[in-house]
């Protein structure tokens, strides 16, 4: 297996604290792989005989209903840990993940995780604070599923990608990889219809601009007004 350049990775949230003979031990077993856009790299359900970590590129992780509707869960961005599926204490991918553009990542076999935490106890942590905080996220968009209106929704999802890869450019932040509004409805959990209506009217605003798949947020300020007014307001 070739050997994957430390200098990749060393920076990275996962690899802090640690020298540079611990992350070379840690990549020993990991492999780098290319994935263009819209190619699976897991399927839900399936034997999770991998884990990865994403270098390049934006992954989509899709859950599927019992009744076959499809709801996006969120985007891993460079630098995250993903399909850990025996930190969750599961056998199985418990989402499909989809790269939304030329992707790279490294990939570890299963196996090797529980060796690697009991070596390097400091990556069973970033796995759980990677967990918890995915947790968090999960029961925010539940509370506002359960207590705003879409157009709060919305805001509050825009503002979230924003932060996550967000690209400054002379027309404002651009969320830095390739989103349509069928998936900003499943996301929010409402209808490609209202996201449409929703956007053309913070277009006519001066909110938001964007193509097909191309979000810009003109004026974060507006929409975080939007994102956080209460009813009535």
């Amino acid at each position: 297996m070739a050997n994957v350049d430390r200098s990749l990775v060393e920076r990275l949230p996962l690899f802090a604290g640690l020298s540079g003979a611990d992350i070379d031990a840690i990549l020993l077993q990991a492999r780098p792989l290319r994935f263009p856009k819209s190619t699976h790299l897991f399927d839900q359900g399936a034997p999770a005989e991998a884990f990865f970590l994403l270098l390049h590129g934006h992954v989509q992780a899709v859950k599927t209903t019992p009744d076959g509707q499809q709801i996006v869960m969120r985007y891993i961005a460079p630098g995250e840990m993903f399909g850990v599926a025996m930190a969750i204490g599961t056998s199985a991918y418990p989402a499909t993940a989809i790269a939304v553009d030329e992707s790279v990542a490294l990939s570890w076999p299963a196996t090797a995780w529980p060796q690697l935490i009991a070596q390097f106890p400091s990556l069973a942590t970033h796995a759980l604070q990677t967990i918890g905080k995915r947790l968090e996220d999960a029961h925010t968009r539940i509370v506002e599923a359960a207590t705003e209106d879409v157009e709060r929704r919305l805001a509050h999802a825009l503002l979230r990608l924003a932060r996550q890869a967000g690209r400054k450019t002379e027309d404002g932040v651009e969320i830095d990889f390739p989103i349509g509004r069928q998936d900003l409805a499943e996301m929010t959990g409402t209808t490609l219809h209202t996201v449409s209506r929703t956007l053309s009217a913070w277009e006519e605003r001066g909110l938001v601009t964007g193509g097909r798949r191309r979000i810009v947020i003109r004026d974060p300020h507006k929409l975080f007004g939007v994102a956080e007014r209460r009813g009535g307001d």
